[in-house]
């Protein structure tokens, strides 16, 4: 068989679909990415409101690593754990401690005046500079043995639709915010092709299948597996959507009237939980697809008011986080909801750990750094220091199974370390000031 000189050639030869293409652009037997040094994935996952210090830090000093009530969830992986206590946002200028605190979190450097008002701060508009996803998603586009189709995916869960310095982590550039997506439907529709309409998807699975059988000839054992692995997602999206169409229908021949519900309070905060699992599947298989190698994963917003009736709780996160530490009921109720939060982070490490690499190397945890952060260190006191940096993972090549305590390091030192573990060491990274000691020694 004569080789196939381009991807162009290969899809002409072929004749598979566009949807099946998508599935296939990142196939190390297609030439499309290189396989020859190991994948470095990186991964922040952002909840909001600071967490309570007392239940969450680990003891620095303990010979091993001891896991307080919101981080029990992580304990199965305590080998994999690493905390740094003591890294903070030095960030000044404009804007409220909830808007500096996400906004300035993975850029390093200060927001435009603008006019944004909030508290009773001076108003601020977006960040005056990339963020660290963004930076580190251009170095690995600029070389084609890094490349992937997407670079990064930046996914939501209950993010709102107004955009604002308090709905965004993740900037472009100065100015630049990046707006993550929140549905899981249309994240589908981003990784696996653009539907009209929903219906059209339902059908889609034959046809896709169909397209394999051309290539498994031309393709690797291990492709092969990772081409079965995407027809069993995109059976699982396929039942969740034929559910909802059937869902419409039935109501729609209802003979009795249909409430209407306020769109993105309580028909989406009741279903937060679901909204997070599948968005998290998706986010797993994108990287065993090598759609991206960066990923931002932002639930809600900084001042955030999920409420969390899953688990008995009727108050909104942001109303509670404010509350003195007296306030014993809200006290338990925010140890609950950053366990809960946690329990996301634990459920994708999970997924991790469980995912064989495509070329049988190792599980995808290997070569993946997942950041658990948030835009505050304490909700009540809208302090920026001990801002919570739970990393996972060997990705990075970080020592972990441990608890470290610095001494209120400025965090653009712990920005560089993200840089310099991904393979591309930066002398500063956000406001220079905050990065003449270098990288944290991690």
């Amino acid at each position: 068989m004569k080789p196939f000189l381009s991807r162009r050639d290969f899809l002409t030869r072929s004749g598979v679909s566009v949807a099946a293409a998508n599935l296939m652009l990142n196939l190390p037997s297609l030439g499309w990415a290189s396989a020859s040094a190991p994948k470095k994935r990186l991964v922040f996952i952002f909840s909001p409101n600071g967490v309570i210090p007392d239940h969450f830090w680990p003891d620095a000093k303990a010979e091993q690593m001891d896991f307080k009530r919101i981080l029990k969830p992580l304990e199965p992986f305590k080998d994999e754990v690493l905390t740094l206590h003591g890294v903070c946002n030095r960030i000044k200028g404009d804007g409220d401690g909830h808007m500096r605190g996400i906004g300035c979190l993975l850029t390093g450097i200060e927001l435009f005046p603008g006019d944004v008002q909030g508290g009773s701060d001076t108003p601020a508009g977006w960040s005056q500079g990339i963020s660290v996803d963004q930076h580190l998603k251009n170095k690995l586009q600029a070389s084609p043995e890094t490349q992937t189709r997407f670079g990064s995916l930046e996914f939501g869960v209950m993010v709102p639709e107004r955009a604002d310095t308090w709905t965004r982590m993740s900037y472009a550039g100065p100015n630049q915010p990046v707006s993550p997506i929140d549905n899981p439907y249309a994240m589908f529709d981003k990784l696996y092709g653009q539907t009209k309409n929903r219906a059209m998807l339902a059908s889609v699975l034959d046809d896709l299948t169909n397209d394999f059988r051309k290539v498994e000839s031309m393709i690797s054992v291990e492709d092969r597996r990772l081409l079965q692995e995407h027809v069993a997602m995109v059976r699982e999206v396929e039942k969740e959507l034929k559910m909802e169409l059937s869902q419409q229908l039935t109501q729609g021949n209802a003979t009795h009237a249909v409430p209407q519900l306020t769109p993105n309070v309580e028909e989406q905060n009741d279903n937060m939980p679901e909204l997070t699992r599948m968005q998290m599947d998706l986010l797993i298989n994108s990287f065993a697809a090598d759609f991206a190698r960066i990923a931002t994963f932002q639930i809600t917003n900084s001042v955030g008011q999920p409420k969390m009736r899953w688990l008995g709780i009727d108050e909104g996160h942001h109303e509670l986080s404010h509350e003195p530490d007296t306030n014993e009921s809200a006290y338990e109720s925010l140890i609950k909801i950053n366990t809960w939060y946690c329990e996301q982070v634990a459920y994708l490490v999970k997924r991790l750990s469980e995912t064989a690499e495509p070329d049988g190397s190792g599980s995808m945890l290997d070569n993946t750094t997942v950041v658990w952060t948030n835009e505050l260190g304490k909700g009540n006191s809208h302090t920026r220091d001990n801002i919570p940096f739970v990393l996972v993972g060997g990705g990075l090549g970080f020592k972990t199974g441990r608890a470290l305590d610095f001494d209120k390091v400025p965090h653009n030192r712990l920005l560089l370390n993200f840089c310099q573990g991904m393979g591309f060491p930066e002398k500063s990274f956000g406001n220079p000031d905050f990065c003449v000691d270098g990288p944290l020694e991690l």
